[in-house]
């Protein structure tokens, strides 16, 4: 009793000992849901890990499949993929550095899944381990399909002023980084426009297109628009209306004053001079007079006082 007592509590440490190393051996991370444009591509990103040591390439295989059915999506040997996506996926990622990145291309619009990714070793020698094989259930991803392409979302950030440099953002989402949507204006020239792209989260990607103009008075109440063009040919485009806000000219009002008050000053200036020559002239002739006029006045006195005392000493 005590020996059975015994090998029952053996067995169920080697239960609990064992079972978070063979459930626990892999894992993977794919996201669960994507948007899917009809006739455009999709990647899903994922990634896996294992217990074991870091494994050769050459003894990995990655196979996705569709669950309904178990249709075979992608496999290496492609005589074994379901015809339907036959030549449309590629396996993007490197299984040697634990990256199982799959590209869907030309997507129907029943591709809708959920695909799920296996992975598999190559057997060496003589070994059959099932632990060697994995297919990860739980970590599938499904396709939201989208049958016409989203618009392009414009950005305007203040009202453009003529004369001055005015900037509009176009940006367009895409969850096919490897073949993201063109953008392009209805104006601007290759040195005014610039292009950008980012991911916003995982396997959802942003495609940003900058233009840069100088609005002129022109520009007042026109169009501008940007186009996407996504993979597979479908396209949509967004507009906006500019109103420009002039800037007040008051040239007409500041040359001719100006001209006035410059002609107001140098007649001012001249008249100015020619008072002072003026002046200066009159103060000189009246100096001049009034010096001849002392001596007339001089002279005259002298006369009269000679003239007078002269007789008398005669008379004497």
């Amino acid at each position: 009793m005590e020996n059975k007592r015994k090998m029952m509590i053996f067995f169920l440490l080697l239960a609990v000992i064992s079972s978070p190393v063979f459930a626990g051996e892999w894992t993977a991370s794919v996201v669960k849901n994507l948007d899917a444009l009809v006739t455009s591509c999709v990647v899903i990103p994922c990634s896996y890990t294992h217990a074991k040591e870091r494994l050769p390439h050459s003894r990995l295989r990655g196979i996705w499949y569709l669950v309904s059915g178990q249709q075979v999506i992608y496999h290496e040997d492609k005589t074994l993929i379901a015809e339907s996506f036959r030549g449309r996926t590629t396996l993007l990622g490197n299984l040697g550095q634990d990256n199982c990145t799959l590209e869907m291309t030309e997507i129907k619009d029943h591709d809708n899944g959920p695909f799920c990714f296996r992975i598999e070793l190559v057997p060496t020698g003589t070994e059959t381990s099932k632990t060697d094989k994995f297919s990860f259930v739980h970590d599938c991803v499904s396709f939201n399909m989208i049958t016409k392409p989203p618009k392009p979302i414009l950005l305007e950030p203040k009202t453009p002023i003529q004369g001055h440099p005015y900037t509009i953002t176009c940006s367009v989402f895409s969850t096919c980084p490897t073949r993201l949507p063109k953008l392009t204006w209805s104006r601007g020239t290759a040195e005014e426009i610039h292009e950008a792209y980012r991911e916003i989260h995982k396997g959802f990607w942003e495609v940003l297109s900058t233009v840069v103009f100088i609005p002129q008075e022109k520009d007042d109440h026109t169009d501008i628009s940007c186009t996407a063009q996504f993979y597979g040919g479908m396209m949509s485009t967004e507009k906006l209306t500019i109103y420009v806000k002039r800037t007040v000219n008051y040239n007409h009002i500041i040359i001719p004053v100006v001209v006035g008050i410059s002609i107001a000053g140098i007649f001012g200036g001249l008249c100015i001079f020619m008072m002072k020559k003026y002046k200066n002239r009159i103060a000189e002739l009246q100096s001049q007079d009034g010096t001849m006029w002392n001596r007339l006045s001089r002279m005259s006195r002298r006369i009269r006082s000679v003239g007078p005392g002269s007789s008398h000493t005669d008379r004497r």
